[in-house]
């Protein structure tokens, strides 16, 4: 199977790479914006024709879209996750390769839900940000495509190289100052919000099923658990070996607060709130609903929080 994948140097690329090239029937083509990219493309601003041409040359099976920006205006947001969507169907469509293609979204799409809830594919999507927008209108050039496609909407990832910036690479290396500095109390602020945390490389296991597979539409992948915030930083502390205190200030939901460098935990850092209380504009709660993984797909998260918490703590521990 000729699979050509895009996005193979981010954070989830990575391991589906990984994930892919370990299978012996699959023949991978990476195409990026990078030096180490077999071909590079640059989506956002590369026309359809060109990538086109390309893909009548590889004639690919499978088409893997990890490629994406989380950060940055509007404007950024939807050239990298919107734009570059389009460009890939429009290709897809003129080309005569006939490859299925697996679009990587997000949970983002679906907005803030109840407390308490599970969200399925056939919730209405509310996105509470320009992220969760771009990446919803990309979904729906995907659906409407008429292409054989399939989107995963990947929930909350976290495992070895989850980026500094987001809510638990924030509190690994919080962690990590504290321990360096000695202190013996951490103070953070934010920790009430409630996320469905999936190993990286699970989502990695999903989208080789999803290649595989002959499902169409959305599907779920996440863990169909909610974890507080809270509880992960004491199994972060745990698998750290901090002795120290967790002290959560009483601050607004919608701030993160860590110690930064040469402030002292008397004086934290206090970051821009965010319109919701987690970056991803999905408000205090979500949980997903993953029977479509499981019925669909044939597959089921292995990977359990403290392992992946482990793991991004080996790397932050690294920079002691």
């Amino acid at each position: 199977m000729r699979v050509l994948l895009i996005g193979a140097n981010g954070y989830l690329g990575r391991y589906v790479a990984d994930r892919l090239l370990a299978d012996p029937a699959v023949q991978l083509t990476a195409l990026g914006r990078g030096d180490d990219a077999d071909v590079r493309f640059d989506l956002a601003t590369g026309s359809p024709g060109a990538l086109t041409r390309f893909l009548d040359a590889v004639h690919p099976g499978v088409v893997v879209n990890c490629a994406g920006a989380t950060r940055g205006g509007a404007r950024d947001l939807t050239r990298h996750n919107t734009v570059a969507v389009a460009t890939i169907c429009e290709s897809l469509r003129r080309s005569g390769c006939g490859a299925r293609l697996v679009q990587l979204g997000c949970a983002s799409e679906y907005g803030p839900s109840q407390p308490g809830s599970s969200t399925a594919e056939d919730a209405v999507p509310r996105p509470g940000g320009p992220y969760g927008v771009s990446k919803l209108a990309a979904t729906e050039l995907v659906l409407g495509s008429g292409l054989d496609a399939v989107v995963l909407r990947i929930f909350s990832p976290v495992g070895p190289g989850t980026p500094a910036g987001s809510p638990l690479g924030r509190l690994a290396e919080a962690m990590r100052r504290a321990m360096q500095s000695g202190d013996s109390e951490l103070k953070l602020g934010g920790l009430g919000v409630q996320r469905d945390f999936v190993d990286v490389r699970d989502v990695a296991r999903a989208v080789h099923a999803a290649s595989l597979s002959a499902a169409q539409g959305v599907v779920n992948i996440g863990t169909g658990r909610a974890v507080r915030l809270r509880e992960a930083a004491s199994v972060l502390a745990r698998v750290a070996g901090f002795g120290g205190a967790l002290h959560e200030l009483d601050s607004p939901p919608a701030r993160l607060l860590i110690p930064g460098p040469g402030t002292g935990p008397d004086h934290p850092v206090d970051r821009p709130p965010a319109t919701y209380p987690y970056p991803d504009g999905c408000g205090t709660w979500q949980q997903a609903d993953v029977r479509t993984a499981r019925d669909r797909l044939g597959w089921r998260p292995r990977i359990g929080l403290e392992e992946s918490l482990a793991d991004i703590w080996m790397e932050a521990a690294c920079r002691i």
